[in-house]
């Protein structure tokens, strides 16, 4: 809002300063140059009026007392000045005037219906000093408008032609009255109060530094016809390189079609940042930062979006109008870039619980988040406190998103459509959490969860790898956990680590690594290949996937299995529901395996040192299993899978099996 108000200042600068040719000596000069700036804003339509002039020669000092303005918009713009003092008058040249120090006391500024849930909004300032002060010698056209949109074009447009060493003001408050659409109550509104405002070095558009001290607001509601009071406090707002241009280039019609890409700010940060809101409701941020902030207006394309936008009690938009509002704002976020965004030390007192969240952080290019990242998540569930350390969005494309919001508005997008959707996020990573698990007061951990995807063939990733290592407790009222529970194992943790690869060149699916850790039990890991992968069975179509991948052929299998108890469990379990003892029921489990190999080995030489090595793995606890599986011949993977369920023994004499044991 600063910004709107050195652009309304600097509209009254200008009117009392321009027009003064070079002869500031003569008091009846000065006068008469007054008034015919005050009359060309009248003839605009605009109220304009003022109090007593006086000039002084020597320094060059002007004072006009009582200045008042009003625009002759529906919504007026209002701007009281009590007094105007500026000392060092001069004129460089016919285009631009100067004053070594310009002093404005007491203003006032009001302006009616600036949003539709905003009725009127007012800002006041006792003193505000501008030094250096240099700006056109023309008088500057008025808002079209009160509306925001307005203020802030004609403001940013101004003040990108104005040059000032320092403006400052002390201390700044206003008030604001809600309207009947923003359903706040009767009598909703806010006051707010800036302290220590101070711009530093603006020259040819650009602002070297900004700073403001602290914002303190109050703002006053109902809900349910019971009121809600809501206090903020704001300190330490600070930005540099900001370039003023740029900001207008957003709301300028004539930029629609400028394709350049314009910084408009360097470095921004902010905080603490304080609200309490009743009832029990309190909020901490220690500190905001965002650097590097990009906009590009042809992308953004701002002034069209808000033509869009109905007005307060319009019909609600068809199918085909909301489809092409997402579509504009797609486009809105694919004009902006951020170079990185943070908030760090979130804290939020509810009456549910507290919450804390160490920090939230982004990128932004082309409206893509390069990733999104919050660490150190400390809340708590009814069972107990949650703890994350750490989760990652990576490569959301928020734009395309929108975009394909704007094409399923109209229906429920098919299962086809609904693919689309995959490649607009390549990724998920979670750290460090801690949750409890039921009401057994015993967590869930989950050390790393990472996810990614990607070498995208149409809407279908055609690489993965997924990283899992976690724990739970075992629940001993589930019979599906009861037998590992029976032997002593109260917690399960699993270390898995999955990646899957195709290559257009090779027309291979490799599944590698493939890894198994469940801690206590097995050890497991395995290699898989498929050959003659066409690219048409990453096809969206169902059709065109299944006809491709009918040629897909087997490759080699690898299996190895290291035991680290799960073989003593299952002879466990088996005793305990044969009611035997546990040599009895190896025995038994080894025999049934001889057996079995017995039907199959003469018809398969291969798959007795298959039974045997198994048998040796049952028999001996500790050892580990090696499985190789060898294509005799080019096999189709689909055919394969459909004999292993009728005919397991011609399945396998496909294969040269290698396996073998070992400590």
């Amino acid at each position: 809002m600063k910004k709107i108000l050195l652009g309304l200042i600097a509209v009254v600068v200008i009117a009392a300063a321009g027009f003064f040719g070079f002869d500031f000596y003569a008091q009846r000069r000065v006068t008469r140059d007054v008034e015919a700036a005050f009359e060309q804003v009248r003839a605009s339509g605009a109220k304009a009026s003022h109090g007593k002039i006086t000039f002084d020669v020597k320094s060059r000092t002007l004072t006009i007392a009582d200045v008042a303005t009003e625009s002759g918009t529906q919504s007026p713009v209002s701007v009281k000045i009590a007094g105007l003092t500026m000392t060092g008058l001069g004129q460089t040249d016919a285009a631009r005037v100067s004053a070594g120090n310009v002093e404005f006391s007491d203003v006032e500024i009001g302006v009616a219906g600036p949003t539709p849930t905003i009725t009127s909004l007012t800002y006041k300032a006792p003193r505000i000093t501008v030094k250096d002060y240099s700006g056109p010698a023309s008088l500057p056209q008025l808002p079209a408008s009160s509306s925001i949109f307005e203020l802030y074009r004609s403001a940013f447009g101004l003040l990108a032609s104005i040059n000032a060493s320092s403006v400052a003001a002390p201390s700044l408050t206003g008030t604001m009255t809600f309207s009947a659409a923003a359903k706040a109550g009767d009598g909703a509104g806010g006051e707010f109060a800036y302290s220590g405002i101070a711009i530093e070095n603006m020259k040819d558009g650009k602002i070297a530094s900004s700073k403001t001290d602290k914002v303190v607001f109050t703002i006053n509601q109902q809900a349910a016809g019971k009121p809600i009071k809501m206090t903020g406090e704001l300190a330490n707002i600070a930005a540099t390189d900001i370039d003023v241009g740029a900001m207008a280039a957003i709301f300028d019609p004539g930029k629609a079609n400028d394709d350049r890409e314009y910084r408009i700010q360097g470095h921004v940060s902010a905080g603490p940042y304080v609200i309490t809101a009743a009832p029990g409701v309190n909020m901490r941020i220690e500190g905001v930062t965002v650097d590097d902030t990009r906009i590009n207006p042809s992308r953004m394309q701002l002034p069209a979006l808000l033509a869009m936008i109905p007005p307060q009690g319009s019909p609600p938009p068809s199918a085909a109008q909301a489809r092409e509002l997402l579509d504009k704002i797609a486009g809105l976020y694919s004009g902006i870039g951020i170079a990185n965004a943070e908030m760090h030390g979130l804290s939020v007192e509810t009456p549910q619980g507290p919450l804390k969240l160490a920090s939230m952080r982004f990128n932004f290019e082309h409206g893509k988040i390069g990733e999104l990242a919050v660490e150190g998540l400390d809340t708590r569930a009814p069972n107990g406190p949650i703890k994350v350390g750490r989760f990652a969005l990576k490569s959301l494309d928020v734009a395309s998103f929108m975009r394909l919001s704007a094409q399923f508005a109209a229906q429920k997008p098919s299962a086809e459509q609904a693919l689309a959707l995959f490649p607009l996020i390549e990724g998920v990573e979670v750290k460090g959490v801690a949750s409890p698990y039921k009401a057994t007061g015993k967590p869930v951990n989950i050390d790393v969860f990472s996810l990614d995807w990607g070498q995208f063939v149409g809407s279908i990733p055609s690489k993965l790898r997924l990283t899992a290592k976690l724990a739970a407790p075992l629940d001993a009222a589930d019979p599906r956990q009861q037998p590992l529970v029976a032997a002593g194992i109260d917690r399960m943790a699993v270390d898995a680590d999955l990646g899957a690869v195709w290559s257009e060149t090779s027309r291979v699916f490799a599944l590698e690594p493939v890894k198994l850790d469940m801690a206590g039990l097995l050890n497991a890991s395995a290699k898989l290949s498929l050959g003659n992968v066409a690219r048409e069975t990453f096809s969206a179509s169902a059709a065109q996937a299944m006809g491709a991948a009918a040629q897909i052929e087997t490759g080699t299998i690898e299996l190895t299995v290291h035991d680290l108890g799960v073989i003593d469990l299952a002879v466990a379990q088996f005793a305990r529901t044969r009611n035997i003892s546990r040599d009895e029921a190896r025995k038994v489990i080894l025999d049934a395996i001889k057996a079995q190999g017995g039907e199959i080995g003469g018809a398969n030489p291969d798959a007795t040192a298959l039974v045997t090595a198994i048998s040796q793995f049952i028999e001996t606890p500790g050892q580990t299993l090696v499985i190789k599986l060898t294509p005799r011949a080019k096999a189709p993977a689909l055919q394969l899978m459909q004999l292993l369920k009728t005919d397991p023994q011609s399945a396998l004499a496909q294969f040269r099996i290698e396996a073998s044991t070992g400590l």
